[in-house]
């Protein structure tokens, strides 16, 4: 099962973006569904990183939410790609003022 981009979830926002409430929630709960099935025994966090919280997304997000530093891995490809687009309207500037913190590793 492919969560990011999952086809079923995006249809059932394309319902959602239409005003078809009902057919969302409907899609959307296949979607759950589908991943409860799934990942009942199966690790499906993409995290990289060796961490306490790992696939336990309750907490993590909990902690992350607590502390409001910056979101968890698992978020960041998505917010980053959301970013991107918008750093294009700069033809990505951005880039040259960002300094990474030394614990981030780079590829």
């Amino acid at each position: 099962m492919i969560i990011e981009g999952n086809e079923k979830q995006l249809a059932a926002m394309v319902e959602f973006h239409k005003g078809n409430r009902r057919k969302g929630l409907e899609l959307q709960e296949e979607f759950a569904a589908e991943f409860r099935a799934e990942y009942a025994e199966k690790d499906h966090c993409p995290c990289k990183k060796a961490c306490r919280y790992h696939g336990n997304c309750k907490e993590c997000v909990a902690i992350h939410r607590a502390h409001g530093e910056h979101v968890p891995n698992c978020m960041r490809n998505m917010i980053n790609n959301k970013i991107r687009l918008l750093s294009e309207l700069t033809e990505h500037t951005i880039a040259n003022e960002i300094e990474s913190p030394e614990e981030v590793l780079r590829k």
